[in-house]
């Protein structure tokens, strides 16, 4: 869920006055003596309807903490859990404390403020409404489904695993390639003379590639040779090489778990997208014409 910038700006501020203190808990002040190290904390994080703090009355809970450590600006890494529920108690103590204070200055009564939490609550709302439907779409079954379509549609497509010496100059180059066809180790004249840093410290090794991961001139050659063969100087942009092919096979289908992620990424952005669509088509929706409509691109301007 996504927690709005006004609440962010709040879990800086509060940050700022509650580190000090975290720092002295857990470091010690110059010139003094480290402080012996506490013992982690084994208590578990407080249940959502436990109370654990009040603020003229007004009640904390741990539901209340839940809610505040889901925003990025409260994320520490490396604090313990115990100091991180400290530190969120601390939060969420100024963050009523603030709220008391605005709520008696009226300032919630401002036609600017209501503004404000009137699109908070509409972001929110949408939010929440997205991912509740969004889980209806992101099923394993529906991730599974997805991914054996995509596998069916995918042609088997050629991988080369190379090396190369990248060299100033043609002449240069040929000297290289008649040292390789002469029998001395390419890794090692690679390490010695390459001028692509990114390789040489691995004997010039590229890995696999497919053919449009490389420039034309330097994938042509690389995908001519056999394994095992050494091309003649070859240019590009980049300067002359002098190739070695090592492997050549089909690049393999992913698996599905190396794929998941994205699977799922991708089912959650078009569900979302279908949603509003959706919302949008059903909605009766007004423009007054106060701002203009750009075009899509492709598309004509009205006159």
């Amino acid at each position: 869920m996504t927690i709005p910038t006004l609440l962010r700006r709040a879990s800086a501020a509060a940050l700022i006055l509650a580190l000090p203190s975290l720092a002295l808990a857990q470091g010690s002040a110059p010139g003094s003596s480290p402080a012996p190290a506490a013992a982690p904390s084994a208590s578990p994080a407080p249940g959502p309807d436990t109370v654990v703090a009040k603020v003229n009355g007004q009640p904390i809970t741990g539901a209340d903490l839940a809610l505040a450590a889901e925003d990025p600006a409260l994320s520490l890494p490396g604090v313990d859990e115990a100091a991180k529920q400290n530190l969120l108690v601390d939060y969420m103590v100024d963050l009523k404390v603030g709220a008391q204070a605005a709520e008696a200055a009226k300032v919630g009564d401002s036609p600017e403020f209501k503004r404000k939490l009137a699109y908070f609550r509409d972001k929110l709302l949408l939010d929440d409404y997205l991912e509740r439907e969004t889980k209806k779409s992101v099923t394993p079954e529906a991730a599974k489904g997805l991914y054996d379509q995509t596998v069916k549609s995918m042609k088997p497509e050629e991988e080369v695993r190379a090396r190369h010496i990248l060299v100033e100059n043609e002449d240069e180059a040929k000297k290289i390639a008649a040292r390789v066809k002469g029998g001395e180790d390419f890794a090692k004249i690679a390490a010695e003379v390459s001028k692509d840093p990114g390789s040489k410290t691995e004997g010039g090794d590229l890995g696999f590639f497919t053919k449009d991961r490389m420039v034309k001139p330097f994938a042509d050659a690389a995908f001519k040779l056999a394994p095992g063969q050494v091309s003649d100087p070859v240019k590009t942009q980049f300067g002359w090489h002098v190739l070695r092919v090592e492997e050549k096979r089909t690049k393999p289908v992913p698996s599905f778990d190396e794929m998941k992620e994205q699977i799922d990424q991708y089912l959650t952005r078009k569900a979302q997208q279908d949603t509003i669509i959706k919302l949008r088509e059903a909605a009766k929706v007004e423009r007054t014409g106060a701002v203009p409509e750009t075009p899509a691109a492709g598309e004509p301007k009205k006159p």
